[in-house]
């Protein structure tokens, strides 16, 4: 979870990139979903792309941003 002294990712996000990679804590926090998603996304490769440093699960905030601009536009071709 994140820490209180950590920035809401959510506005990390609105307010242009940020100066590190997102974790999955900050994925589930930002879509509010419970974290297990966030992997089953992984597992699955239907959430945003991710990548791993090592042992650690990260996330690029412009590939998620796309990701987000992407579900965007399915949706509202489906409507």
């Amino acid at each position: 979870m994140a820490r209180p002294t950590d920035p809401d990712p959510r506005a990390t996000l609105r307010g242009g990139l940020p100066d590190r990679y997102l974790n999955p804590d900050d994925i589930a926090e930002l879509f509010e979903v419970p974290l297990e998603t966030v992997y089953q996304w992984r597992r699955k490769r239907t959430g945003p792309p991710g990548f791993r440093i090592g042992k650690y699960l990260r996330y690029d905030p412009a590939d998620v941003r796309a990701y987000v601009s992407q579900r965007k536009t399915v949706d509202r071709d489906a409507a």
